[in-house]
């Protein structure tokens, strides 16, 4: 299961449902780490805010409970760049013509850009979120 992080509420409560049973991965802007800045530090710790997807997914900081949840039940974390994130906001639109926020698209922009790679015969659902978004122009 792959899905966008930020403040880190919506990994934890699928880290949480799942407790385990499948494998979690949160997707987080490279420009936006906060998540990978709280793993490297063993606590939450305050990180740059940028990013695309500023909207939903850069917060100063991942939360504390949600830190203690994530830390203890996801897999791992991936980085993704903007370029990655709009390719996949793009990507949405012209497979499915679904209209996507950045942050929402994080997720798909791990598996996109092959920052994710599923192990053989593994199932990965893929959480598009948000609703930070309105008529999109994808000529910028």
């Amino acid at each position: 299961m792959l899905a966008g992080v930020g403040g880190g509420g919506l990994l934890a409560g699928i880290c949480a449902a799942y407790d385990g049973r499948v494998r979690v991965v949160g997707a987080e802007p490279e420009d936006a780490p906060t998540l990978t800045r709280a793993i490297e530090a063993g606590r939450p710790v305050d990180a740059p805010v940028g990013s695309v997807a500023v909207d939903s997914l850069a917060p100063r900081r991942v939360g504390e409970l949600t830190f203690s949840v994530i830390s203890r039940h996801a897999d791992r974390v991936v980085l993704v760049r903007d370029d990655e994130i709009l390719a996949a906001q793009r990507l949405l639109w012209d497979r499915l013509r679904v209209v996507a926020e950045p942050g929402g698209c994080a997720a798909l922009a791990a598996m996109a850009s092959g920052r994710y790679v599923p192990a053989p015969d593994e199932i990965v659902a893929v959480v598009i979120s948000g609703a930070n978004t309105t008529a999109v122009d994808f000529g910028r």
